[in-house]
């Protein structure tokens, strides 16, 4: 299946406006967290486990929906996790205690997951190859849009109407994509014979040596951005002293640089295949992240710009890295994709999850546990790369 070119814009912008439930779900709340802490009578640090608790959940959503999206269809399994995502966010909004808030907000995190794997699997419906990274690319630079503006919606909610108008905003949003959904997004799924019970699809993906390979790789650069999108309040509103204001002009940075990259990443796919700029982006990545750590390792007074330049070029280079490892996986499974995005997702939002644990629990005040983390998971993703690829890395 292949839709007209008017049809086709209108999918990838309604499956762009579902994906960017995700950033603004992580992102918007992010300038709320002291005053979240202050409403909770806890730490910032049990604050900022709701976002771990939030990929740890998003992640068992994927899982969940993509099996279910392949057996059941696409639109079902969006309209289900949707309702389980507003249904946590009505829970977040009446919690009295910060039990409560991580009740809700895994459960929230469940339904996005579900939701949201069928957006990749959707473009593997109907386009292949390098016309499916072109529009995974096209797609991600549509729903950056939400990060980028998602803390300033955040500080400006926050201000107006105290931190649940944030969520408030949120469930609005899911009932206004479910109806864009219902308008837009036909069913794509392709039925087959072979329909596999969910364990063997799940196989078929972990015994394939070439798709781990870009799993790997899609995973640890996902860990490495939310070890920054952890610790990035703690580092620039706490170590560097920037006000609230001033904090999402810094965060927004890193999108308009992975959208500088996501162009020149179309603009190069005619030209290169997708798993030589996957390469591309990793080398990208590493080089920014450890000159990042010996920047701060060996600093006394760590420049912020520079700190906010090196973050821009290793966030940026999510760009390369996420939709030609995604294409590339994704190629060898045709009639088990959401199956195979389901794995490639909830992979990369668990590392997300570990990261960002991982630099909370190291915290010390300093950007220190925030760039070793980020460095760490650089070199990890291209040396798993290079050893389930071997020669065939380019």
């Amino acid at each position: 299946m292949k839709p007209a070119t008017s049809s086709l814009s209108t999918l990838l912008y309604t499956l762009a406006a579902l994906i960017a439930l995700t950033p603004l779900a992580v992102d918007a709340y992010l300038p709320a967290m002291p005053v979240m802490a202050t409403y909770f009578s806890t730490s910032i640090h049990n604050i900022e486990l709701s976002l771990s608790l939030f990929l740890a959940g998003f992640s068992l959503g994927q899982l969940v929906g993509g099996p279910f999206s392949d057996h059941f269809g696409r639109r079902h399994t969006i309209f289900s996790g949707l309702l389980i995502f507003a249904i946590g966010t009505i829970g977040i909004i009446f919690s009295a205690s910060i039990a409560d808030l991580l009740s809700f907000r895994g459960l929230q995190a469940f339904g996005g997951g579900i939701a949201i794997v069928n957006c990749s699997a959707i473009i593997r419906d109907i386009s292949s190859g390098k016309d499916s990274a072109r529009n995974l690319s096209h797609m991600a630079l549509m729903m950056m849009m939400a990060p980028l503006f998602a803390p300033i919606i955040g500080v400006l909610l926050l201000q107006i109407n105290g931190w649940h108008s944030i969520f408030v905003f949120l469930l609005v949003y899911a009932v206004l994509i479910a109806f864009f959904i219902y308008r837009n997004v036909p069913e794509t799924r392709q039925i087959h014979q072979d329909r596999p019970n969910v364990l063997r699809r799940y196989l078929s993906v972990l015994i394939h040596r070439h798709a781990l390979g870009y799993l790997f790789a899609l995973s640890c650069a996902s860990g490495g951005m939310f070890a920054f999108i952890t610790s990035s309040p703690s580092v620039y509103m706490g170590y560097f002293e920037v006000s609230e204001t001033f904090y999402p002009l810094l965060f927004g940075a890193n999108i308009i640089s992975m959208v500088i990259m996501n162009r020149l990443n179309v603009h190069l796919l005619p030209y290169f295949e997708p798993s030589t700029l996957l390469s591309l982006g990793q080398l990208i990545q590493l080089s920014s992240g450890l000159i990042l750590l010996g920047h701060i390792s060996l600093s006394n007074t760590p420049s912020l710009p520079v700190v906010t330049g090196l973050i821009m070029l290793f966030i940026g280079s999510q760009s390369f890295i996420v939709a030609n490892a995604t294409s590339s996986a994704i190629e060898f499974f045709p009639n088990n994709s959401g199956t195979a995005t389901a794995l490639l997702g909830a992979s990369a939002f668990a590392t997300g999850a570990v990261t960002g644990s991982l630099v909370s629990l190291l915290g010390d005040g300093t950007p220190l546990p925030m760039a070793m983390v980020m460095a760490g998971c650089a070199i990890l993703g291209l040396v798993l790369r290079v050893l389930f690829h071997g020669r065939k890395i380019r």
